[in-house]
Order: C-alpha cells, then sequence, then structure tokens
C-alpha cells in the first residue's frame, strides 16, 4: 500500500507540473542573486500569474546575447532580461526577439518607443571612490594621474562596452589617444560587474567602473558614506537596460505579460534598492532617502543603437590596441 500510494501521489505531482507553465528568463548574475531583485521580483510575478518564474543567471549583459545567438531556436528561454541599448541593434539582427506588446510611460531622460525591447532601469556609468580621497574630473586627468582603475570587459559585461562607447562618444577620433593614456591605469579586466566591484571593495584599486548610483547602495543598505562616484566634466554615458521576447518561445501569452508586469509598480519599485539603479517608471512611493545625494552629470551622453552597433567594433580594437602594448 506504501508504494502505491507513493506512486500515487508521484503522478499528481508530476499532473500539477505539467498544468503549471513555466517562465524561462535569462539575465546577469547580479540579477539573480540573493540580495539583487530576482528573489523579490520572482515572488512577485508567480503570485499574479500561476506559473513559475524561472531565473536564469549568465554572468554579465554582453555574455546573454553571445549564449541566446548561439543558442539560437534551440535556446530555453522565453525572455532575455539584461541587454542594453548598446546591443539592442546587434539583438534584432539575430531575428530571434519577437515585438511585445506593452503599454507604458515611462520616467526616462530619453524617449523610448522600441518595438522589440522593453526598458526596465537606467542610470549613468561612473567610477566610484572613496569620497574621502580626491578623484580626477575627466578621462584625461585619469589618464595623467597614478589612480588605480579597474574596469570590465566590453565582450562580456555591457558596462564594459559602456565604458568603450562612453570614451568614444566624448573623444571621437582622439579615443586611442585616450586609452594609451588610461592603460597603466588599468590594474585588470574582469568579465563582469560583480567581480569588478568586489575587487574595489577589497581594497585592490582606487577607482572601480560602475553607476552614479552605487553610492546610494552604501549609504541605504550599509549605513555608509565613504563611496562617492567622480563627475567627469566629458559628461556621462547613460546605459539604459531592457528585455525582450524571444521569437520561439512556447510560452508567448506569458511572456508578454511578464514584459507588462516588468512596468507596473511590483516591479519597478524593486528596483531602485536592489538593482541600485533608476526605474524606468517611478514607483507610487518614489525614490528612497540617499538618492537625492547622488550626482547628477551636467552632460548626459548616449548614442543611438544603430550608431553604437555602428562603432562598436573600431572602438573594441582601439581599446586592445593600446591595452596590447
Amino acid at each position: 500500500m506504501k508504494h502505491l500510494t507513493f506512486a500515487a501521489g508521484l503522478l499528481c505531482a508530476t499532473a500539477a507540473s505539467a498544468q503549471t507553465p513555466e517562465l524561462t528568463v535569462y539575465t546577469y548574475d547580479s540579477f539573480v542573486a540573493e540580495w539583487g531583485p530576482g528573489p523579490k521580483i520572482e515572488a512577485a510575478f508567480e503570485e499574479t500569474c500561476d506559473c513559475d518564474l524561472k531565473l536564469v543567471g549568465v554572468e554579465d549583459g554582453a555574455a546573454l546575447l553571445a549564449r541566446v545567438r548561439l543558442e539560437g531556436d534551440r535556446s530555453d528561454a522565453d525572455i532575455v532580461l539584461g541587454l542594453d541599448t548598446n546591443l539592442i541593434a546587434a539583438a534584432k539582427e539575430t531575428g530571434l526577439f519577437a515585438e511585445h506588446s506593452v503599454d507604458a510611460t515611462y520616467d526616462m531622460p530619453v524617449e523610448w518607443n522600441d518595438p522589440v525591447f522593453v526598458p526596465y532601469d537606467w542610470g549613468y556609468f561612473a567610477f566610484i571612490h572613496e569620497a574621502a580621497n580626491d578623484a580626477p574630473t575627466s578621462f584625461r586627468e585619469l589618464a595623467d594621474s597614478d589612480k588605480t582603475i579597474l574596469i570590465q570587459d566590453p565582450r562580456s559585461s555591457t558596462p564594459g562596452l559602456g565604458l568603450l562607447l562612453w570614451v568614444k562618444a566624448a573623444y571621437g577620433e582622439e579615443a586611442p589617444d585616450i586609452w594609451e593614456g588610461l592603460s597603466d591605469n588599468i590594474v585588470t579586466v574582469t568579465k563582469g560587474w560583480s567581480e569588478a566591484y568586489g575587487l574595489f571593495m577589497e581594497g585592490e584599486a582606487d577607482m572601480v567602473l560602475s553607476y552614479t548610483t552605487s553610492p546610494a547602495y552604501h549609504l541605504i543598505a550599509e549605513e555608509d558614506d565613504t563611496k562617492a562616484a567622480a563627475p567627469f566634466d566629458e559628461g556621462h554615458y547613460m546605459q539604459v537596460e531592457v528585455a525582450g521576447k524571444l521569437a520561439n518561445t512556447d510560452q508567448p501569452e506569458l511572456a508578454d505579460e511578464f514584459l507588462q508586469f516588468m512596468v507596473t509598480d511590483a516591479f519597478q519599485s524593486v528596483i531602485p534598492t536592489t538593482n541600485w539603479m533608476y526605474p524606468a517608471v517611478m514607483p507610487d512611493d518614489g525614490l528612497a532617502d540617499g538618492f537625492d545625494t547622488l550626482i547628477k552629470p551636467e552632460k548626459s551622453l548616449l548614442l543611438p543603437a544603430e550608431d553604437a552597433a555602428a562603432i562598436r567594433e573600431e572602438a573594441l580594437t582601439e581599446w586592445q590596441n593600446a591595452l596590447s602594448q
């Protein structure tokens, strides 16, 4: 009887599992971390969808596109969350993504009407340093200084790619000279943001490439006001992070439901104090105290998606040439 009871229970569990749809979202590692937005968002969405939301961490943002491109139509993902404006043109060229049906009014410095990708947060790249120490106020000043920096690989990391385009947008044809000057400031190049920031916190360098919002984490989560973002005279490059639905998903309606959920207060209210970025849609309760202390770039830099894609290889070659000398 025990064996029969166990078998019957197993059949019931299997039937229940078969009836629960599963939505698989590829994203970056820090999103699914215990301290990231993933756990809260997973719980909130599952309360409304009667489904199983499966968040799969795939290193950093730029690695997401590489993995999906490699898997092609065989990918297990229904949604990719963590690309940005510098990658969406390349993502569209794969033909792997489908248009969305999301309707939203965004609170961002740029107008958004992309038919394929839905934004969920945004921010400005910046170098973070100890607030008690002086910091350079431009790339040229940084290159002329003895300050050490940690950056991310542009081939695997969206901040790393953002840095390349930041330098390119600010300096154009002079970008190779800037990289030549910066090459001896770089301690190491990590695959992703988490590793670089961890090394900075361990004291391995004076500064780390991150976001103007990073000090808010230390202030709000740790009650630590010893970190600051260095304002640069050239301006700061902007990043808009997005999610998109794969065309081969076997859960198209559920995928659309998740993308629409992304712009609701249940999702957006989680972003500022877990992903430590500005929300694409301002939460009902606004931003937490501490965000008002952040630097506000006087000049915002952002290349159109098509331009970013067009100069990406040139910028990457300039960066590689400088670091190989």
